[in-house]
């Protein structure tokens, strides 16, 4: 195991094993992300990418009674604006939420494939 180094005279430095700190540290980052990210909100279930599709469908006017926009037209609003990850994860939730048998309610109306209930994957975000 690693040692402890020796205390420092005359601070309020107090010594700490590097390998525990670097387990209580990686922990408590994991549980944040984890509760603060992965796991669906209880007041909604939905996360915060969810919320961030929403939003932007919002702002940008894509609301019903409106034509329908590409898929990617809304995950680079979301991408640009909300949510600096990568596109895939964006469109997979927002396809997610075109899913009659993947959610309650549907929150997005999407128009062509979005997958089905076999394990096919939604068609690509340019159609």
């Amino acid at each position: 195991m690693a040692s402890v180094p020796p205390p420092i005279e005359n601070s309020d430095i107090s010594p700490i094993s590097i390998v525990d700190e670097m387990k209580s540290s990686y922990l408590d980052y994991a549980m944040s992300v984890i509760v603060a990210r992965a796991l669906p909100d209880v007041r909604d279930g939905l996360k915060p990418v969810h919320r961030r599709i929403l939003f932007a469908c919002q702002e940008g006017g894509f609301v019903p009674g409106r034509p329908y926009r590409k898929s990617a037209k809304i995950v680079g609003d979301v991408m640009g604006n909300y949510h600096p990850h990568g596109d895939s994860s964006i469109y997979m939730a927002l396809a997610r939420m075109a899913q009659d048998w993947a959610m309650r309610v549907m929150l997005i109306d999407g128009q062509g494939n979005f997958g089905s209930m076999d394990p096919d994957m939604p068609a690509s975000m340019r159609y």
